[in-house]
């Protein structure tokens, strides 16, 4: 797994299309900045994601790259004069997604995985957004993954989410490989660290941090930007603005640091970026790589705008 690694939603056309071509060039332009781990889901895109990330994974050698997908939503077509709810993705294939988190359910899920991303194994297989289905996770879903990487038909397994309390209570009560959690260890929100990265560190459990601009404002603090995909209010701006004052104060841009800032915690493994163009490709890799010295990590630590 490469610390720096790349998420597909936008290649599901999140919130605005992206063509075949263009999915195609982010893929590639991640392998060229030296991006190994790619994720994945159903979700994404009702499978337009998976499908276009295989043409292209179809083409190298797949020793070469680790990738993860997730189970807990089955897609179907759709039935006539159906429509389903996008879910944020737009001009996606006429299907719809329904939860299922059973052990039939989470076998199907990943044949179909395979099917669309035309490979014969997936390294990892999360259970994706479990927040109203946790009985469901206790009764089936763990059970289902772990009897599918006992049997080897994925090397590892765990949850993602976008919240970190119930990541936290999976990492304490079942035998989880790692855990993908979005938008909770960030500049701008630290929750993670009161629960889940601890546990992650007493048990072994690797975590993948997403969401580490916080859907746009870490990347663009100014008022109009989004936190965590609304609005964000005119306090969560200003201190935004705050953190890119002080970060500029020793020559990082607020993006570097946004991006680096994970990965000083032990348990963290990977930040996951999202990416719809080479640019953004190019523009994450740069920020990942840019030198922080460490005397702006004690100067954010000092300045109260951090709580670790």
């Amino acid at each position: 797994m490469t610390a720096l690694s790349l998420g597909t939603a936008p290649l599901g056309n999140l919130f605005a299309p992206v063509t075949d071509e263009q999915a195609t060039a982010v893929v590639e332009a991640a392998f060229e900045a030296g991006i190994g781990y790619i994720d994945t889901a159903p979700h994404y895109g009702v499978g337009l994601a998976e499908e276009r990330l295989g043409r292209v994974l179809a083409t190298r050698d797949r020793a070469t790259f680790t990738l993860s997908t997730k189970v807990g939503r089955l897609l179907r077509p759709l039935r006539n004069g159906e429509s389903a709810d996008p879910e944020g993705f737009v001009e996606t294939p006429p299907r719809a997604r329904e939860w299922d988190f059973s052990a039939a359910g989470v076998r199907s899920s990943l044949e179909a995985s395979l099917d669309r991303l035309g490979l014969d194994r997936i390294d990892i297989a999360l259970l994706h957004d479990p927040d109203e289905h946790e009985r469901d996770v206790y009764e089936s879903g763990y059970a289902a993954l772990a009897r599918l990487r006992a049997q080897g038909v994925v090397g590892a397994i765990g949850a993602g989410m976008n919240q970190s309390a119930m990541l936290t209570r999976f990492v304490r009560d079942f035998d989880l490989d790692l855990v993908l959690c979005a938008g909770r260890y960030t500049l701008l929100d630290q929750s993670a660290l009161a629960d889940l990265l601890p546990a992650c560190e007493r048990r072994g459990t690797s975590v993948v941090i997403g969401g580490v601009y916080n859907s746009g404002l870490l990347a663009n603090p100014n008022p109009g930007a989004t936190f965590d995909y609304a609005p964000a209010d005119a306090a969560l701006v200003k201190r935004a603005q705050a953190l890119a004052e002080l970060c500029e104060t020793h020559g990082v841009p607020l993006k570097a640091a946004a991006v680096q800032y994970p990965l000083r915690h032990p348990a963290v493994a990977s930040v996951l970026v999202g990416c719809r163009s080479e640019a953004e490709v190019r523009d994450n890799a740069a920020a990942f790589a840019h030198p922080i010295p460490e005397e702006l990590w004690s100067a954010l630590g000092a300045s109260g705008l951090l709580t670790a």
